[in-house]
Order: C-alpha cells, then sequence, then structure tokens
C-alpha cells in the first residue's frame, strides 16, 4: 500500500476537494453521525472554547486520530465540531494541500506523514476515526490485521476505532466494470474506469478481491476568459479491496478489539447482505 499511495494523489492532491465537492460528498453529515457515535460509544469530548485541557491525561482522554486523512476535509469538519484533531496520511502531497488550506483558512490540526501500517504516535488517543475508503487501501488481511493492532495499542483505555470500509458486494456487484465522469463548471473532467478482480484472474491483481480504478483527469489550466483553454491530462491507478463484515470482524477480534456494533452506512441499520459500506465500532477489549 505504501508504495502505491505514497504516488497516488500526486497530480491529484491540487484538485482533489474539487471533484469531491462536486459528486457532493458529505463531509459534514458523516461528521455529525461520527460524534454521535463518539458520545454513544466513546470517550473523547469536543474541547470547551477557550478552556485547555485539564491535563496531559485529558488531553489524550479527547485526542481524535484520523487515518488516511487526504487533504483533510473530514478533519476539519470534525475539528469544527470542537475535537482536538491529528490527521494521519501516507502521501505527502495531499497532506502539503490539508496544510495548504490550513495555513489559508486557520486551524490547529496536527498532520503527520505515516503508513497507517507503521502508525507510531507520541501518545495514546480517545478515538481512532477511518472514513471513505481507507481500510480498502490495506489489500491483504495481514494489512488490516497489523493496522488494527497499532490502533489498539494507542487507543485511550475506553477508547474506540470508528471505520468504514466498502464492502465485496458493492465492488462485485454494483461498481464492476463501470466507467464514469465527473465535470467541473470550468470543463476539468474526471473519468474514472472500474475493473473488479477475484484472486488470481490476472498477474497485475494477484489479491483477492481487488478493485481497480484508473482515474484519468482533464484539468483547466487556463483563465475562464481565455480564447484557447489549456488542459493538463494525467492519469493514476487505485487498488482497493472489498471486505466482508465476516473478514472484518475476525480480524479485529484478533487484533484484541471487541466489535461493538456494524452499521449499513447509508441506513445506519444493521448491515445486510447488500449493503456498499459498512461502519464499524471496536474497542479495546477490558480485562
Amino acid at each position: 500500500m505504501s508504495d502505491q499511495l505514497s504516488g497516488a494523489y500526486a497530480g491529484f492532491a491540487g484538485v482533489y476537494e474539487r471533484f469531491m465537492q462536486e459528486a457532493e460528498v458529505p463531509y459534514a453529515a458523516w461528521a455529525a453521525f461520527v460524534q454521535e457515535l463518539i458520545a454513544r460509544y466513546g470517550v473523547s469530548q469536543p474541547l470547551q472554547a477557550g478552556t485547555p485541557p485539564a491535563d496531559a491525561l485529558q488531553q489524550e482522554r479527547d485526542l481524535v486520530v484520523e487515518l488516511g486523512c487526504g487533504t483533510g476535509a473530514f478533519t476539519r469538519a470534525l475539528s469544527a465540531l470542537g475535537y482536538d484533531l491529528c490527521g494521519i496520511d501516507v502521501s505527502a502531497e495531499m497532506l502539503a494541500e490539508a496544510q495548504r488550506r490550513q495555513a489559508a483558512e486557520g486551524g490547529s490540526i496536527l498532520y503527520l506523514e505515516q503508513d497507517m501500517r507503521e502508525l507510531d504516535l507520541y501518545c495514546t488517543a480517545g478515538t481512532f476515526v477511518s472514513v471513505y475508503d481507507s481500510m480498502n487501501y490495506l489489500l491483504t488481511e495481514a494489512d488490516l490485521l497489523q493496522t488494527l493492532r497499532l490502533v489498539n495499542n494507542f487507543l485511550y483505555p475506553g477508547g474506540i476505532f470508528i471505520f468504514d470500509f466498502n464492502t465485496l458486494y458493492k465492488y462485485r456487484d454494483v461498481m464492476g466494470d463501470t466507467t464514469f465522469a465527473v465535470h467541473l463548471a470550468d470543463g476539468s473532467t474526471m473519468l474514472w474506469e472500474n475493473a473488479f478482480y477475484m484472486e488470481g484472474e490476472t498477474e497485475e491483481a494477484p489479491e483477492t478481491c481487488v478493485n481497480e480504478a484508473t482515474l484519468t483527469f482533464f484539468v483547466r489550466e487556463t483563465a475562464a476568459d481565455a480564447e484557447t483553454p489549456l488542459y493538463r491530462r494525467f492519469s493514476e491507478t487505485h487498488d482497493q479491496r472489498g471486505w466482508t463484515l465476516d473478514e472484518v470482524t475476525r480480524l479485529v477480534t484478533e487484533a484484541g478489539l471487541e466489535v461493538v456494533t456494524a452499521l449499513d452506512a447509508d441506513t445506519h441499520d444493521a448491515p445486510t447482505d447488500t449493503s456498499e459500506r459498512i461502519y464499524m465500532v471496536a474497542r479495546e477489549i477490558m480485562k
């Protein structure tokens, strides 16, 4: 994953949030839902404006760490709700864009460049979160298990890990071998060419249940009033694994965590065989 993602998003980072906005990705709604889950199952609390933490333990309890934060859109949405945030991503380009936006908009989010499989923090945290496909970039059970174990290691007592994942059903039966496009008002376009492979179908995708997305971008470089528009073209390929609820539940348990709840991301009800994205809340097994 590290080699793929450290190079991925290299060209996309500067326009990522523009395309996500056009696709109407609901970061604020996701943040509100995660806040509900933290209040219901976790220990972290939003900071009171102008009131610093009473001590280091409170600071760790209330810290929220996002894995796979990208350009920080979701991180900023949680920060707006009052939480103390740390965003972690393996892509230097995405983090540079996150820092640029924070410098322009204000904020105090700490961003760290790390592979989530090698997570190494300066303290524990009351809440870990990971949303919008980040866990699907872990292509093997060993990688997912390693990440879950590291999160467990850095969880504050009673803390929780809230993460979502795209299901095997979504990649295999919904997305499959499809192509679609996202267009911006200035004419910039993203073409998404999707291909799904089961285990061993190709030498290029030997892992189980891999979804290969080839993204081709035409990004306008000239001003809107330019007589002849000029577009920059570049492409990226992203591999993601479709997970089943049974697989993730088993690996969460192997990592020393317990499943608190699992929810369909769209309905917020119990997952079904046709759930496309599932939220899971896990915590350390208290002894």
